[in-house]
């Protein structure tokens, strides 16, 4: 989480919506430190364009905390905050921070958190036997937006390769946009994946993505930010190898953007034929 002091620095409205932003991690990762989520809503409390109501409201739920568990300035005292009070205060302050910013929140901030992830994970439409293979992504950021792409078009599943880098860090989970927690994943060298499946790659030199032959059923293999997808993939690939015909002078394309490209493509031509998201 960013430091207090940081958060400070920035301008008003970049504070703003960081505030909103650090408040929303907060909640989905239900780890509720009372001193942290304090200081936070304090100077939430000192932005003008806080609306009145939502004010009175957060400080009222502030001063409550403070007065049962005396001030934050020991540990003892810390010990004694309810976490379902601290959690009732981060969401009135993130809401009353959204509504100062004056937006509301985006489809991925929907989602909720705590009991009911288990019921969301359950319901998520996805396309049945879709999935990705993630060969040795080096960069968090990447492979988080990789989940956030692939739970956004229904991907099944991911899997991840033995030496890409985990789903589950920090930054990986922050761009996923939570994704993660919705979208099941594991790890697998090229070997384990399912028999079963028809694995083709996303790489240059293949057929053109507008002429390719999607499978119904299979597993695209997306390959590293420097090296690309490896021979070793490339030979696993026996359902084929497509590629995104690109025109500028990089003719190079984020592995996340490309992913994205791909699958929604891939989910596309499965809706225009018999199949449809589970």
């Amino acid at each position: 989480m960013i430091p207090v002091h940081k958060l400070l620095r920035l301008p008003p409205g970049q504070r703003r919506r960081k505030l909103a932003l650090v408040l929303t991690s907060i909640e989905r990762s239900g780890l509720y430190d009372p001193l942290y989520v304090t200081s936070l809503v304090k100077l939430a409390l000192e932005d003008p364009k806080l609306p009145a109501g939502p004010r009175e409201t957060i400080d009222r739920i502030l001063g409550s905390i403070i007065a049962e568990a005396g001030p934050l300035d020991s540990l003892e005292n810390i010990q004694r905050v309810s976490a379902e009070r601290v959690r009732v205060l981060c969401n009135h302050t993130r809401h009353a921070l959204l509504t100062a910013i004056g937006t509301f929140p985006a489809e991925w901030d929907l989602i909720a958190v705590g009991h009911d992830q288990e019921r969301l994970t359950n319901s998520r439409f996805f396309f049945p036997g879709v999935c990705i293979y993630a060969e040795d992504l080096r960069s968090p950021f990447n492979i988080g937006s990789v989940f956030r792409t692939a739970e956004a078009f229904g991907v099944e599943r991911v899997y991840v390769s033995p030496d890409c880098v985990s789903p589950d860090h920090p930054r990986a989970i922050r761009s996923a946009m939570g994704s993660v927690t919705f979208l099941p994943w594991e790890r697998s060298s090229l070997e384990n994946l399912p028999s079963d499946q028809p694995v083709f790659a996303l790489e240059t030199g293949g057929t053109p993505i507008e002429d390719f032959d999607f499978p119904e059923k299979g597993i695209v293999i997306i390959g590293s930010e420097e090296l690309g997808v490896s021979p070793e993939a490339l030979e696993r690939a026996t359902a084929g190898r497509v590629s995104i015909p690109m025109y500028g002078i990089k003719a190079s394309l984020n592995v996340s953007v490309a992913t994205g490209i791909v699958i929604q493509q891939w989910t596309a031509y499965l809706s225009c034929s018999a199949s449809k998201p589970f």
